[in-house]
């Protein structure tokens, strides 16, 4: 008799898993979350007494071709931070409060401990975010997969006040846009690095001098979460518009926290950028146009406030040792971005 463990999926190394990734997942539960572990779904109880008329948001994003680092690396525990930092920074543009997150991961053989790592790694994203991880699943597809290679994905949903959406229509020529520095690449731009410098376990264990670390530890750093740091400004300041400076870089998220047709000029240098990106830029003799439309190039997030608040907000910013930087402003003398 041929068993389902003859044909690549181990059931009880599901069952081992679940039992090491619960202490961790567990850490992430409000008293809004209505089921254990291991349910079908997984059951939140909404409090809508701070919401008038509640708005739920929701994002579904994965980690992409970073992946690869982490294989070649042997690194798991911080991809899951990563994937939810994915699908948070999205959601909160609106102004939302993160609720839950999901994640799914596939995979060719179920390494318990490995899941155990990545699963680890979503709830410490979720800890950082304020919310809950609510569920997940965990495919076992042999053959599917390179053996030893997995992809990760996340779904997350939050809510917002519906008077309190921020969604850049308020914004107007003058205003003022702040970035709040990225941790480094986040989970953009992969496909591009990784075709410049062919990564390998010899030289992302190499110690670049300019990184002060590996290149490999570099392309790992997880994403930064901004949730928090959202969530005070949002509290305590007018935000027009807010914009997760992720896929398409500069060029293809600024336009999306204001209303079309809007323009927005970046002054280059007002910020300073990762090394990082001097070493990509050199190794693949890359233009502005390509790293602004490629890269965050060190600003994660994006905030579009009035003239008149944009020094009250940096004054708050710099007292919670938050670094903060006055990046460009709102014209409508251009359509789309303009780096200068």
């Amino acid at each position: 008799m041929i068993t389902y463990k003859d044909s690549g999926v181990n059931i009880e190394a599901g069952y081992e898993a679940v039992k090491l990734m619960r202490e961790s997942v567990r850490k992430t539960f409000s008293p809004q979350v209505l089921t254990d572990i291991g349910g079908f779904g997984g059951l939140y109880s909404l409090d809508n007494d701070r919401c008038e008329e509640p708005v739920l948001v929701s994002g579904t994003d994965g980690v992409g071709t970073k992946l690869k680092i982490a294989f070649l690396l042997d690194k798991h525990d911080t991809i899951g931070i990563d994937c939810v930092a994915m699908c948070v920074n999205d959601i909160i543009c609106s102004g939302a409060k993160p609720l839950f997150f999901l994640d799914y991961i596939a995979l060719s053989k179920n390494v318990p401990a490995k899941v155990a790592k990545i699963v680890e790694g979503a709830a410490q994203g979720c800890i950082m975010a304020g919310c809950a991880l609510l569920g997940g699943e965990t495919a076992e597809m042999p053959g599917f997969y390179h053996e030893d290679e997995y992809d990760i994905a996340g779904f997350a949903v939050g809510i917002v006040d519906r008077k309190k959406m921020i969604d850049g229509s308020g914004a107007s020529p003058g205003d003022v846009i702040i970035g709040l520095p990225s941790s480094g690449l986040h989970s953009n731009g992969y496909s591009l690095v990784r075709k410049l410098f062919s990564p390998n376990t010899e030289n992302l264990n190499e110690h670049v001098e300019s990184l002060g670390c590996t290149l490999g530890e570099e392309l790992i750093r997880p994403t930064r979460i901004y949730a928090g740091i959202v969530k005070d400004l949002t509290s305590g300041f007018e935000i027009k518009g807010i914009s997760h400076i992720t896929g398409g870089g500069f060029y293809e998220n600024l336009p999306r926290m204001l209303k079309q047709g809007s323009g927005i000029r970046i002054q280059k240098g007002s910020w300073p950028v990762h090394h990082i990106y001097d070493i990509i830029r050199e190794e693949g003799k890359l233009d502005d146009k390509m790293m602004f439309s490629t890269f965050n190039m060190g600003i994660g997030m994006a905030f579009c406030v009035s003239s008149q608040n944009a020094p009250s907000i940096m004054r708050y910013l710099d007292e919670i040792g938050e670094k903060a930087y006055m990046i460009g402003s709102v014209t409508d003398e251009i359509a789309g971005v303009e780096i200068c």
